[in-house]
């Protein structure tokens, strides 16, 4: 399955929100920020991420069930299911 960019443009910005998160989470840690603080941020960069996952999954799950020339689907169900299972 190969999904385009252009198709992806939301996900690569939420993947760079998440990026400054875990930056910031890093300097948190550094500074000694309280425990909970720095807990409440990786949860919300781990939601993020598995939000991109999602999206991506999705936007494959719409051109695998396209078929191509030889009336095939794109991508084995299967491989779908594997790949969403792997977020969970």
């Amino acid at each position: 399955m190969q999904v385009q960019a252009t198709e992806l443009t939301d996900v690569v910005a939420r993947l760079r929100r998440v990026e400054g998160q875990i930056a910031g989470i890093v300097r948190m840690i550094e500074e000694g920020r309280e425990c909970k603080d720095v807990v409440t941020q990786l949860a919300a960069a781990s939601r993020a991420l598995d939000k991109a996952g999602f999206k991506i999954i999705a936007t494959g799950l719409r051109h695998c069930m396209t078929e191509n020339d030889d009336g095939e689907r794109a991508v084995d169900v299967a491989e779908m299911e594997k790949l969403f299972l792997s977020l969970a």
